[in-house]
């Protein structure tokens, strides 16, 4: 059986660096978490839109100088907003920062209104996804080669280089968000370390897996290389309804949480989880 992780994610809109950084160390210093998250948004998706939202990947530089331990990354980077090449950069240059902890995460991209408001293209869901395969392709080969020329349908690099390379050997682990049976988990069985199932009812998380079987089998990818995740609502009010999602996922196969939190942090809200949730989990 795989281990079981738990981690944290403060997606940096509504609120403030200091909270986010207080709530990462303080992540950091617990052992009973293992990583911690934000997102990739350039405004908020909850809550008021002309409300602060940070943007994720300078963030994270911020937050890797700022914390020893504890894995780190963005659930999940739209590939629409950055060069796949260029977000090879940014990726490898935190995980140097990091000195090695960085999960480097990945989807097809989404967010109609940052798009249009930023006059960034927002292809139809196929050629989305099918970009994401080639974003994929360019990141392990940018990571991996001295140099990388790639013919692709969308993307083409004629001997680009990425000095220094990550840390982490052959790369950093890829998170891919998204659930389309037809595509993205296509993806998802090609090119992830761990597959993030964003929310929903368990048993559509199981049909989910299901397919993702199917398609590691047409790949030949084995499935139990691929760890399984989702994302987990924190109720401040009553953690046992974080306690409670969490013990039917582990019965369906996942291994990695990500417990959402939101603006304003409780003070001790990290040791409660912690105690009441992490800890109970494992005594189980």
């Amino acid at each position: 059986m795989k281990p079981i992780t738990f981690g944290i994610k403060t997606a940096p809109q509504q609120t403030t660096y200091e909270a986010i950084l207080q709530i990462w160390q303080q992540a950091d210093e617990n052992p009973a978490f293992a990583h911690a998250w934000l997102f990739d948004h350039y405004a908020p998706i909850h809550g008021d839109l002309d409300g602060p939202c940070l943007e994720g990947w300078t963030m994270l530089a911020a937050l890797a100088a700022e914390t020893s331990r504890i894995r780190i990354g963005l659930m999940v980077t739209g590939n629409t907003y950055r060069h796949p090449a260029v977000l090879a950069s940014i990726a490898a240059t935190v995980d140097v920062i990091s000195q090695g902890r960085l999960d480097l995460g990945i989807g097809a991209g989404w967010n109609e209104y940052e798009h249009a408001s930023m006059g960034i293209p927002l292809y139809r869901p196929g050629e989305r996804i099918r970009r994401l395969d080639e974003a994929c392709q360019i990141l392990k080969q940018l990571f991996t080669q001295q140099l990388t020329t790639f013919e692709g349908r969308y993307y083409q690099l004629k001997e680009a280089r990425r000095e220094p390379k990550p840390v982490q050997k052959p790369h950093p682990p890829l998170v891919i968000g998204g659930s389309g049976e037809q595509l993205t988990l296509q993806v998802v069985a090609k090119h992830a370390n761990v597959w993030n199932f964003a929310g929903g009812p368990v048993d559509v998380f199981q049909h989910k897996v299901s397919v993702l079987k199917q398609h590691c089998e047409a790949v030949g990818r084995d499935f139990d290389t691929i760890d399984l995740s989702t994302q987990v609502p924190v109720n401040y009010d009553d953690l046992s309804t974080a306690r409670d999602r969490v013990k039917p996922f582990i019965e369906a196969g996942a291994n990695h949480f990500v417990f959402t939190l939101t603006y304003p942090y409780p003070d001790d809200i990290v040791a409660r989880l912690a105690d009441e949730v992490v800890g109970v989990v494992h005594k189980k």
